[in-house]
C-alpha cells in the first residue's frame, strides 16, 4: 500500500533561528506586534510503499534520521496524511 507521509522539520527550541526573526521583525514592522515568536522550519512529503502505517513510518524516521534532518540543530515529527 502506498502512504503519505509528512515529516516536520524544525530547529531546535534552545538554538537561535535567524530566518524566523527577521520574519518576526517584519511582522513587527506591518504593525502585527501581537506575533511574539516565529521559527521557520520545513515539510517534506514522502510516497512510501509499506505494509502498514507503521512500517512507513519507520521508513520516514531512517530518512529523517539519516539525511533530511540535521538532528544536531534540528528536530522532527512524523505523521501520516
Amino acid at each position: 500500500m502506498t502512504y503519505t507521509v509528512a515529516i516536520n522539520v524544525m530547529p531546535l527550541k534552545d538554538l537561535l533561528d535567524p530566518q524566523g526573526k527577521a520574519v518576526l521583525g517584519g511582522l513587527h514592522n506591518l504593525g502585527l506586534r501581537s506575533v511574539a515568536d516565529v521559527r521557520i522550519g520545513k515539510r517534506i512529503t514522502l510516497q512510501v510503499d509499506a505494509e502498514n502505517e507503521e512500517a512507513a513510518k519507520a521508513i520516514a524516521k531512517e530518512a529523517a534520521t539519516k539525511l533530511l534532518a540535521n538532528q544536531v540543530m534540528e528536530h522532527f515529527e512524523i505523521s501520516i496524511l
